[in-house]
């Protein structure tokens, strides 16, 4: 693990909230605070992957940067591969960070503490967890769980990622953050691979890599942030960050 980029794939086509991340929040679109959060990360430098002009334009005009990608990829996965291999032919950078372009409230140490696996080589794949603790997430097929055997304190190895409530018995449930922190070769393996039958079974595209055998790890971070994919959510992505910036005021 010697030099990290952070890629944010943002596209315009969401049903649910249109033009999701030209969404206003706190005075700038949603792509241009996730943006914000990635390069507090501090791990390397940060693009936006879009096949939108509008999101390239609003990422430049708050000084970002942003590479257009075809318009008909599949998931995230496949637009961060075609952004790297733009922005890095040579190969220079060996970890290629994924941040959903709907996460406006994640905490920059998380983003950071998706690459700390990657120091053992014989991990593929990062990403995060956190403990459900809400009874009602515990069934909620929403909800996604890992099931993993635990290595250290706060650091697990993937064994499975279900909507199920699992593993049985007594125990913490861990909430799977769809963050993920991926070794180049193994990010160039995984888009190359067909969706595997567990992964079309569960609609969770990471079973794909366990499916074809490679490892993933997954640390523990505090709490789950918000993703962005109603008007309401829209409103407490508004209000966390307000919040945030009131509170900084006041320490500064």
């Amino acid at each position: 693990m010697s030099d990290p980029i952070v890629l944010i794939p943002a596209r315009l086509a969401a049903t649910r909230l249109p033009n999701k991340p030209l969404a206003e929040i706190a005075g700038e679109p949603m792509i241009v605070q996730v943006w914000r959060r990635a390069v507090e990360a501090g791990i390397g430098p940060v693009a936006v992957a879009t096949d939108a002009p509008e999101i390239a334009e609003a990422v430049a005009r708050a000084g970002g940067q942003a590479v257009m990608t075809r318009t008909d990829h599949a998931s995230g996965s496949d637009r961060i591969f075609e952004a790297v291999e733009k922005l890095d032919p040579d190969g220079r950078h060996d970890v290629i960070v994924n941040v959903q372009g709907d996460l406006p409230t994640i905490d920059p140490a998380a983003i950071a503490a998706s690459i700390v696996p990657l120091s053992d080589p014989a991990v593929d794949i990062a990403t995060l967890v956190a403990v459900i603790v809400r009874e009602e997430e515990k069934t909620n097929p929403n909800v996604v769980k890992m099931v993993g055997s635990p290595l250290s304190a706060g650091h697990f190895r993937a064994l499975y990622f279900t909507r199920a409530t699992a593993p049985y018995g007594e125990g913490p449930l861990y909430h799977h953050i769809g963050l993920y922190a991926y070794r180049r070769k193994a990010l160039q393996r995984f888009v190359g691979l067909k969706p595997s039958p567990l992964e079309t079974r569960e609609k969770l595209e990471q079973l794909r890599a366990l499916e074809a055998g490679m490892r993933i790890d997954a640390v523990l971070v505090e709490d789950v942030p918000l993703g962005v994919d109603t008007p309401h959510d829209l409103e407490r992505a508004r209000e966390i960050i307000a919040a945030r910036t009131i509170g900084t005021r006041r320490t500064s």
